[in-house]
């Protein structure tokens, strides 16, 4: 699973050929959370609630580029790192 970006200690990855909703993995220590890119709204997992502000706000900045990766993804082509925040 590619990273595509890292800050203050959270991990976004994607998944190559994952299923839909087009989404991210977002890690934070033993925490996972699931992040749809239509609408940053979470369908799996949970992480603290600063460390899923952080995510959030981050997501917003970059949901072009979130949705770029995506369908690169699926069609197995390499993803674009992502700038962290700052």
């Amino acid at each position: 699973m590619p990273e595509v970006s890292r800050f203050f200690g959270i991990v976004i990855k994607m998944f190559f050929n994952d299923h839909n909703p087009p989404h991210f993995h977002a890690f934070y220590g033993e925490d996972v959370v699931l992040v749809t890119i239509t609408d940053l709204s979470i369908f799996a997992g949970s992480l603290p609630p600063r460390a899923l502000g952080l995510v959030i706000e981050w997501a917003t900045i970059y949901r072009q580029e979130l949705l770029d990766n995506w369908y690169q993804a699926r069609d197995h082509q390499p993803l674009d790192k992502i700038e962290p925040l700052r």
